[in-house]
């Protein structure tokens, strides 16, 4: 029978627990790459879905809106309700499409999503700049009750400067969203007849 000194059964159960550490660490990183890897109805929801919520950019939904500003809560009091600012809705758009593109932006470009990805992406670098400058424009021209002649020259100039570029990129994004979904087996029903307007 062999004898085993106080100190080496320490090392001993030192050594188990480094090797059972370092076990649990591998595998918590397995887990962890495994999970943070997106699989393609993520890629297709941040690159294609998302992108409805640019939907009526430079046309009429987006007048519609500004018509019909939301309501907010005053002072977290579900009984008090107030109209939300035109500034407010366009800051609230503008922070919504910055935080999509960061998560696009997040994902991993392969051979497989970088079509996709891009396309989506020039949309939202396309909207952004107009959402922060000449939507602030508008927004800023309901709140003050600027003449509805105002309001709707500068509207109509917002539309015809921009729906064309937006209409575009659009069609590539959806043309990308096609080729992605039927490659990774993505059921869409795309024969839903809506104009980006």
């Amino acid at each position: 029978m062999k004898i085993v000194s106080p100190n080496a059964l320490y090392f001993f159960k030192h050594d188990a627990m480094k090797k059972i550490l370092l076990l649990l660490l591998v595998s918590s990183s397995y887990l962890f790459i495994a999970c943070s890897s997106a699989n393609p109805e993520t890629y297709f929801g941040l690159a294609v879905l998302n992108s409805n919520l640019m939907h009526g950019f430079a046309g009429n939904g987006m007048l519609r809106e500004l018509e019909s500003p939301s309501v907010k809560m005053v002072d977290g009091d579900v009984n008090n309700l107030a109209p939300m600012t035109r500034k407010e809705m366009v800051d609230a758009k503008v922070q919504t499409l910055e935080a999509n593109l960061k998560k696009l932006k997040g994902l991993k470009e392969t051979d497989d999503t970088r079509n996709l990805l891009q396309a989506s992406a020039a949309i939202y670098d396309y909207v952004l700049p107009v959402y922060k400058n000449e939507y602030q424009e508008l927004a800023k021209l309901y709140d003050t009750n600027a003449p509805r002649e105002n309001i709707q020259s500068y509207s109509q100039s917002i539309s015809d400067k921009y729906y064309p570029g937006y209409l575009q990129l659009v069609e590539k994004m959806t043309t990308a969203g096609k080729a992605f979904a039927d490659k990774n087996g993505i059921k869409v029903n795309w024969d839903v007849r809506t104009s980006p307007r």
